[in-house]
């Protein structure tokens, strides 16, 4: 048997600037996910996607708002392992090494959100990665009180806002994606009572709402959200021509081809566009992602795979899917918002913004998973629809002392369009964003 090579390079193509650590520096979050306990690492604050090698060791981890990709090469000296944000780059990087030959989309794997993924790539064969989990909240532990768990989920939310605040210029302006839907509405509310709290001016703040062709019930609603908290001089619409959403382009930016995450990043790119030629200097940026996984407010009977059984008692199945010990679970994507998470950072980042959720951070699911969901619906599908504006308006009045209009659920992409747009604009066609993203790297696969 021949002598088995350790990796011989790991390169690294995530640069050190995009990381956003609070309260510590990268080597020492480095440290902390080469630690044999995973509990460190989930004391690393901000948006990261890290790496860290001891040896023949290497240990990757990431936060659940940003996609961490690898790719294992082969080289005459010993294997090669390759980390990016992007498919493309991975793609890039073995072609300028002459390795083009070895790529495939498929090949390449996404670090699952929420755990520490160790590598010991020692040659052929090489031994599959070990996921260990770093976030694993209790279920289930808030009384069926929506008070009190609206009260901790937007406390949660409040307290997130404000340490992502203190580590930003206080002077830079604030954008918030906004619909006046559930999610939007309370990050603006938020931002609002944080800035005045603080002693910094709320004039920092934009609404920014996506109309398409002068149309959508988004703008409406925005706008109606505005005036009933006297909000209005925040609002700003962003005005583009249906002819401006491009779904293709959406799946070569998010490098992906599930329908409602493509079309969601096709109504973004627009927005984002839109600003970013209105406003060449802003940065900022405050959404709602995540908001609908933590409190389960997608439509059950829109997919075949779901129960409403499934999605009350399987752990953080909308931010994770199926968990990484699944067959379902997809080792090129990972599953849930931790691959969906594409279509907010990857969007963002085209356009030069930095973009930030609350509710995608550790707390704010730790709250999310408390509830009592099962117990709360009973089996009601029109009860856990209804959840999310009780406990999120109910929390908004606790902690912040306003009333936080309600308004029914509507998709980004749906809501800024109009209805009579949105089957021409947007064709729920699978096969053709997967058939598109194949010709984007038919070149080299």
């Amino acid at each position: 048997m021949g002598q088995q090579l350790p990796i011989s390079r790991v390169i690294n193509l995530i640069s050190s600037d995009s990381q956003r650590l609070w309260t510590t520096d990268e080597s020492e979050a480095r440290r902390r996910l080469l630690a044999g306990d995973v509990g460190p690492v989930l004391s690393i604050d901000g948006s990261f996607a890290l790496i860290a090698q001891d040896g023949e060791r290497v240990v990757l981890a990431r936060s659940l708002d940003r996609p961490m990709r690898y790719f294992l090469a082969k080289s005459a000296d010993g294997p090669v392992l390759i980390v990016a944000e992007r498919i493309d780059e991975i793609a890039a990087e073995l072609g300028r090494r002459g390795w083009a030959d070895q790529f495939h989309p498929s090949y390449s794997r996404m670090v699952p959100a929420h755990h520490v993924t160790t590598l010991r790539l020692i040659g052929c064969p090489d031994p599959n990665p070990v996921h260990r989990r770093f976030f694993d909240p209790p279920r289930g532990t808030l009384p069926k009180d929506l008070d009190v768990i609206g009260r901790h989920y937007i406390e949660a939310v409040y307290s997130e806002l404000r340490r992502w605040l203190a580590v930003h210029d206080p002077a830079a302006p604030i954008g918030v994606p906004f619909s006046g839907g559930i999610d939007s509405g309370a990050i603006l509310l938020c931002l609002y009572k944080l800035l005045l709290n603080e002693g910094q001016s709320p004039a920092r703040l934009k609404a920014f709402t996506l109309s398409v062709d002068g149309e959508g019930e988004d703008a409406l609603q925005a706008d109606e959200f505005l005036r009933r908290t006297q909000l209005e001089i925040f609002g700003e619409a962003i005005d583009v021509s249906s002819s401006e959403l491009d779904p293709l382009r959406a799946v070569a930016v998010i490098e992906d081809y599930k329908p409602l995450d493509v079309e969601c990043a096709a109504v973004n790119l627009a927005l984002l566009a839109g600003i970013r030629e209105r406003y060449p200097d802003w940065r900022l940026l405050v959404d709602g992602d995540g908001g609908d996984e933590n409190l389960k407010d997608y439509p059950i009977e829109a997919n075949s795979e779901l129960t409403i059984r499934s999605v009350v008692n399987n752990r953080m199945l909308y931010q994770e899917g199926w968990g990484v010990e699944s067959i379902k679970h997809s080792l090129t994507y990972s599953g849930g918002y931790s691959r969906g998470c594409v279509r907010s950072y990857a969007c963002a980042h085209e356009f030069g913004f930095e973009g930030f959720s609350p509710y995608t951070r550790p707390s704010v699911i730790a709250v999310a998973e408390a509830i009592p969901f099962a117990e709360l619906t009973e089996g009601s599908h029109e009860r856990l629809y209804a959840l999310k504006g009780e406990i999120v308006s109910r929390g908004i009045r606790s902690v912040l002392g306003l009333e936080m209009p309600v308004f029914p659920k509507r998709r980004f992409q749906h809501g800024s369009v109009s209805a009579a747009q949105a089957a021409r604009v947007f064709p729920q066609n699978e096969t053709r964003y997967r058939r598109h993203f194949e010709t984007l790297h038919s070149a080299v696969a």
